[in-house]
């Protein structure tokens, strides 16, 4: 052992310094975990260096330490251990290659500030302006979310600026499937310099169950800022189809990733300190901890709550149904703004915890979509459907247009769908086969428009060649 030391003295000595110790270097911000017990320098205390860049805790090293006195006042004899036949020392170098080491996670600093200058916050119209490049319609989500963002900015710049402490406004979000809820938190994701993690409700469990734990969910947001704490306590978390959280109702089960999983939730939208494990999704002895104060942690949760415009239509008729002031059972049957009457009582009645409800103060909901707003999807954003076919055809010296009256009869083959946006690139996907096919085998072919003929299965897309226009035979459908 002595002479490996010796060798490891030389090296550094004639300027040779190894790979580990520049990564020594290098970690100096970073948290050190115990080899053993896997806890982090900040709850075990200061580490025992080894070789091989292994720390060991002074809990973990005096247990060892107790245990060998032990073995040895029992009568076994250290040189009897060494003598016995296929028996050798252990090599740290191949445990620690043969395990894999920890997430590096930075330090927590005592005294840091929020690095975040409040001229440089953007103003609630410039971050809905971004989002109006890429989302359609949504005019009030889209102002409620921008003011949000812009308030939790602020929130997190003055956090130690005086007594007076700003409170968190949490968000409930609720629309039809299809509606971009999900579209509208991954746009302001890649708008936004604060971590975003997106998190999905239905793979959570409560704890003890196969599946994901709730603090999974933090646990994501601290991969999202790299594993930096301090930054992370100050991120916004969306935690999507929270609707399926619902109590399920008429059952003899555990509910089990139902109401169990709203109850544990309650201390993550409250703020509270909780420990999640680094770079896993759930607790397991080989994998470190970490503690992450979620106070200041913005929580977005949102979900298509299926049936619930029966349940306000029901609230709503509640009134006189006889007399000459009765309202009529159907009078809302074709409400297409029904969501917009919602009250935290229909909430409550769908299967939601008071407690939970009440955690998020925000509660809005976002449009379903018709036509119009259908066709505006294909063609106006940024990364619009036709723009990325457009885009596509392009790299084959291909111009690729549309007829108005073709984008309508998509729009409405994909209401019949009633899966909102999403349907628009399945119908999409399913007339441009033929065209992605056909076009590569001529290379005369220099533009393609889409007609209503087309989409409607009595005619064909228009081709244009070079210098003269041609019908094209077989891709009538």
């Amino acid at each position: 052992m002595t002479e490996h030391f010796d060798d490891e003295k030389d090296e550094i000595i004639d300027g040779d310094i190894t790979e580990k110790n520049d990564d020594h270097e290098d970690d100096s911000d970073y948290e050190k975990f115990c080899f053993l017990c896997h806890r982090p320098e900040s709850q075990a205390g200061k580490m025992i260096e080894l070789p091989n860049n292994i720390h060991i805790c002074n809990d973990c090293m005096q247990k060892s330490f107790d245990t060998m006195t032990q073995q040895m006042n029992n009568g076994l004899n250290l040189n009897d251990l060494l003598n016995m036949p296929n028996v050798s020392m252990i090599n740290l170098g191949s445990i620690q290659d043969a395990i894999p080491r920890p997430k590096k996670v930075k330090k927590k600093k005592e005294d840091a500030r929020p690095e975040i200058d409040l001229k440089k916050i953007p103003a609630p119209h410039k971050i809905k302006a971004s989002l109006d490049e890429y989302v359609i319609g949504q005019e009030r989500a889209k102002k409620v979310m921008s003011v949000a963002v812009y308030n939790h900015y602020k929130r997190v710049a003055t956090d130690t600026m005086d007594e007076i402490e700003i409170e968190k406004s949490n968000m409930l979000m609720i629309g039809p499937t299809g509606c971009g809820k999900t579209y509208l938190v991954k746009t302001l994701a890649r708008l936004l310099d604060v971590p975003l993690a997106i998190a999905d409700a239905t793979s959570l469990t409560e704890a003890g169950y196969i599946g994901d734990d709730i603090e999974s969910v933090i646990s994501k947001l601290l991969a999202a800022a790299d594993n930096d704490v301090e930054k992370a306590e100050h991120g916004i978390v969306f935690i999507d189809e929270i609707d399926k959280l619902a109590k399920k109702k008429n059952t003899n089960q555990r509910d089990v990733s139902g109401e169990a999983v709203q109850q544990g939730l309650l201390k993550l939208l409250e703020g509270s300190e909780v420990e999640v494990p680094v770079g896993a999704n759930s607790k397991n002895a080989m994998v470190p901890m970490v503690t992450v104060n979620t106070r200041n942690i913005l929580f977005i949760c949102g979900g298509a709550f299926p049936d619930l415009e029966n349940i306000i239509k029901e609230r709503l008729n509640k009134q006189a149904s006889i007399g000459f002031y009765a309202d009529l059972k159907d009078k809302y049957d074709n409400d297409p703004h029904i969501l917009e009457k919602v009250t935290v009582d229909d909430i409550r009645a769908f299967g939601m915890i008071p407690e939970f409800i009440g955690r998020l103060p925000i509660i809005y909901t976002l449009d379903g979509l018709n036509e119009d707003m259908l066709v505006q999807i294909l063609k106006e954003p940024k990364n619009a459907i036709l723009k990325q076919y457009q885009k596509l055809l392009a790299l084959d010296e291909v111009k690729l247009d549309y007829e108005e009256d073709a984008l309508h009869a998509i729009a409405a083959k994909a209401l019949e769908k009633h899966t909102g946006a999403r349907g628009l690139r399945a119908i999409l996907e399913e007339y441009m086969l033929d065209i992605m096919y056909e076009i590569p085998k001529d290379d005369s072919i220099g533009q393609v428009i889409i007609t209503r003929e087309y989409i409607e299965g009595t005619g064909g897309p228009r081709i244009l060649l070079r210098g003269q226009e041609i019908p094209l035979i077989g891709m009538a459908q």
